[in-house]
């Protein structure tokens, strides 16, 4: 070590630190360029189908989603259905708005391998407040 030499470390430090993914994918801020829903918590979409995810270990259960086609850029995702039998009151064509679950860094959360997002409306209608028998389903 000499004179100067804390220098060169500060500058090396600078230049390692882009060898890190996860520094590199935050300050380029990667995931908001792929994110699905561009930055918004919520979007609007058309349901394609309705699937079964397979929860993860210890748990066994088929975990009710469906796929959804966003109206904003068309780009396809899954989302979890919350509620007991509420998939009953979704079909295909339906319009769903979806938010975020809030798993860790975007990730998905609990059991469900995959799915970041939720149904929370049916055609205008609150999917809590359909599966409580509270309301009827619209009609499109």
């Amino acid at each position: 070590m000499g004179l100067k030499s804390a220098f060169k470390k500060k500058k090396d430090r600078k230049k390692f630190q882009w060898k890190d993914r996860k520094f590199k994918v935050r300050t380029l801020d990667l995931y908001a360029k792929s994110d699905p829903l561009e930055g918004a918590n919520q979007a609007k979409g058309i349901v394609l189908s309705k699937v079964q995810k397979e929860a993860k270990q210890p748990n066994s259960a088929m975990r009710k989603c469906c796929k959804v086609q966003l109206t904003k850029n068309g780009r396809s995702v899954t989302a979890f259905i919350p509620g007991n039998l509420a998939q009953k009151f979704i079909d295909e064509h339906d319009e769903v708005m979806i938010e975020r679950i809030g798993g860790k860094q975007g990730r998905s959360k609990g059991d469900i391998p995959g799915v970041r997002y939720a149904v929370i409306k049916v055609n205008d209608q609150p999917l809590d407040r359909l599966w409580l028998g509270k309301i009827q389903k619209g009609r499109r």
